[in-house]
């Protein structure tokens, strides 16, 4: 079963399945960490459906919800 990174809530882990996102954006999330089998954690939702805050082994990243729903994952 899996889902996409903006459906988790704080403090769930998720490994990356895929990026379904134009080449460029793509790229972008590969350069920050998110590559398939890695663990992702989501450390806080932004407020009013703001940004989120999500760590890719030892690096924090702010990522737009609209990104975020661009990474599918499953459970880890």
């Amino acid at each position: 079963m899996s889902t996409d990174l903006s459906r988790l809530k704080d403090g769930e882990t998720a490994q990356v399945l895929s990026i379904e996102a134009d080449e460029a954006l793509h790229h972008r999330l590969m350069a920050l960490g998110f590559r398939i089998g890695n663990p992702v954690t989501v450390i806080r939702h932004g407020r009013f459906r703001g940004p989120l805050q999500v760590r890719v082994g030892m690096t924090d990243v702010i990522l737009r919800r609209s990104d975020a729903a661009k990474i599918r994952l499953a459970p880890a």
